[in-house]
């Protein structure tokens, strides 16, 4: 479906509604599960900070990890890390340039496009040319990411906790 041609009121409707349909009520059905709103504020939060991990195609399987070690719910922190995918494409430049100044490296020029197509051409020589250019990313991401968490959760705690006293 093209919603570049659709109305503007249609548009939204369509989006209001797979976010109350398909986002929020997934969330309240984990209610009815047995899931407390703090297992599910640790879902989000992990799908959110997980899925901006600045390595392109790793993101489900830490979010996958995550939620099997901390016995969380899979369909709820992939759903997340799943539109957090747009936000992770538009955080790797800002992680690398900031990993690059905590290590005072020099920036290094590429483009995401271009590093899709050298992988695919040659993963190894990929590593080789980008490797500690991922590694500048990662060194940001950890370093932010205890703070990314701690904020989200304690901010998606209440209410969560409102939506699991009206579910019960």
């Amino acid at each position: 479906m093209n919603l570049s041609v659709m109305p503007q009121t249609e548009t939204s409707s369509r989006l209001k509604k797979f976010w109350s349909e398909r986002v929020v009520g997934l969330v309240a059905t984990q209610f009815t599960q047995g899931f407390t709103p703090q297992k599910i504020s640790l879902t989000i939060t992990l799908g959110v900070t997980l899925g901006i991990f600045p390595i392109l195609g790793a993101t489900t399987t830490l979010c996958a990890l995550a939620a099997l070690w901390l016995r969380l719910n899979q369909p709820v922190i992939q759903l997340v890390n799943y539109l957090f995918s747009a936000v992770q494409l538009a955080l790797v430049l800002v992680f690398v340039r900031l990993g690059e100044w905590m290590v005072h490296a020099p920036p290094v020029s590429f483009s995401i496009p271009e590093l899709i197509r050298k992988f695919h051409e040659s993963p190894s020589k990929f590593m080789h040319e980008f490797g500690m250019t991922g590694l500048h990313g990662i060194i940001a991401w950890l370093a932010i990411a205890p703070f990314l968490t701690a904020l989200l959760y304690f901010l998606l705690l209440p209410p969560l906790k409102k939506l699991a006293a009206i579910k019960k």
